[in-house]
């Protein structure tokens, strides 16, 4: 493993919210009343090795949620699987985009985050009311209006669709992430009591209560804004973030887990990914950066990745 293998002692500032368990349970079974429809459609490509296919599924609320599967060409399944989910204003881009896990022997489902850039899945729910302009403040006056509440949903339903298909070994399913996708993956682990790996890169969505204080960049920032601007508000969007934290969906984490983290990131602090990890419930390491930003190991930080999946996922 490259990189600064550590010890993590940190413990959080945050709080739970008594109901947080039935929220999440009442969330994910709303999501579950509409039928998965799963639609895989092939994606023509001058591939050799691989092949890529354009999937559907119903994410929360009914909404189509759009993703790529890409899959090694020839090999015999089941394979074992990553959901993929990508950084804040991004979404599963073009099909050709990031093509290792395939290339590694994983069927890998790379999946929009509705309603963000270079993905094609609108975000079709109420706004929730007033925001600072962004994702992170939209809805922030209720955890049934927040923004990732649906987006949380989404993922977990992605995991379903992933493990539905006949090629997939439903047994070895892992997801991975980078910043706004680690924080994703690091509530799937939470959320979803089975998974095989959780690799978290970089995480955002973390110690949600001092982030705001923690980080002046963007989209933290943007907590700064909504707070100064809704003085009144504070209390009740604080509330609104406990149901979100990263730190409460890792105290319920079982997945094997590999987070990484540079301790120079100035969008993702390492003063709220630690407590995470601190928190993080399940088999768990840590890679430290000591000299990087949110770009944490970069390279290395996949090569890792790739290392740790093998020990857990086992591809052919």
């Amino acid at each position: 493993m490259r990189g600064e293998l550590t010890l993590v002692d940190e413990p959080t500032t945050q709080t739970e919210p008594a109901d947080f368990d039935a929220f999440w349970a009442d969330t994910l079974a709303e999501a579950r009343r509409h039928p998965l429809d799963v639609t895989v459609t092939p994606r023509p490509t001058r591939l050799a090795v691989l092949e890529v296919f354009d999937v559907t599924f119903r994410g929360f609320g009914g909404t189509p949620i759009h993703a790529w599967l890409r899959v090694p060409r020839g090999l015999a399944g089941p394979l074992p699987g990553l959901v993929q989910f990508f950084g804040y204003g991004n979404g599963r881009g073009h099909a050709l985009r990031d093509l290792r896990w395939a290339a590694a022997g994983y069927a890998h489902l790379v999946v929009d985050a509705r309603g963000q850039g270079h993905g094609d899945t609108d975000d079709d729910r109420p706004d929730g009311g007033p925001s600072a302009g962004g994702f992170l403040t939209r809805g922030l006056r209720s955890p049934y209006e927040y923004y990732y509440r649906a987006v949380y949903a989404d993922a977990a339903r992605a995991v379903e669709a992933l493990r539905s298909l006949d090629l997939v070994d439903p047994a070895r399913v892992g997801v991975v992430g980078a910043s706004q996708g680690g924080g994703i993956a690091l509530a799937m682990a939470g959320l979803v009591p089975d998974l095989a790996a959780a690799i978290v890169q970089a995480p955002f969505l973390c110690e949600l209560d001092r982030a705001a204080d923690l980080s002046d960049e963007h989209p933290y920032a943007l907590l700064t804004q909504y707070f100064a601007d809704r003085r009144l508000d504070t209390a009740a969007a604080l509330d609104t973030l406990r149901y979100f934290d990263g730190v409460n969906h890792a105290k319920r984490a079982t997945a094997p887990a590999l987070l990484s983290t540079g301790l120079r990131d100035g969008i993702a602090p390492p003063g709220t990914v630690l407590p995470a990890f601190t928190a993080y419930a399940g088999p768990k390491q840590i890679v430290l950066w000591p000299y990087n930003g949110h770009e944490a190991g970069g390279d290395l930080d996949e090569e890792n990745a790739l290392e740790f999946a093998a020990t857990r996922l086992a591809p052919p």
